[in-house]
């Protein structure tokens, strides 16, 4: 049983609404993180602008990427 109690409806949050609907249409679910963070909408906007960043940074290769989420998700016992 998670700790954080998971948001999976926007309540009517514009800002929530524009993310859940893109990603549920990127992955057909929201993502377990977005339903975290969904709680302080700002916070959540941050953490993917951050995310995105490092992804358009380009400073590690993408395979090597690769390899780092696969590792991070064997330890957190995370399906990949």
């Amino acid at each position: 049983m998670p700790r954080v109690r998971e948001i999976t409806e926007d309540g009517g949050d514009p800002i929530l609404t524009e993310i859940f609907d893109k990603e549920r249409a990127a992955f057909g679910d929201l993502l377990n993180p977005t339903k975290v963070m969904a709680h302080c909408p700002p916070i959540m906007i941050a953490a993917k602008r951050l995310s995105a960043a490092v992804e358009k940074s380009n400073l590690l290769p993408a395979q090597l990427r690769a390899l780092l989420y696969l590792r991070v998700a064997t330890i957190n016992g995370c399906p990949f």
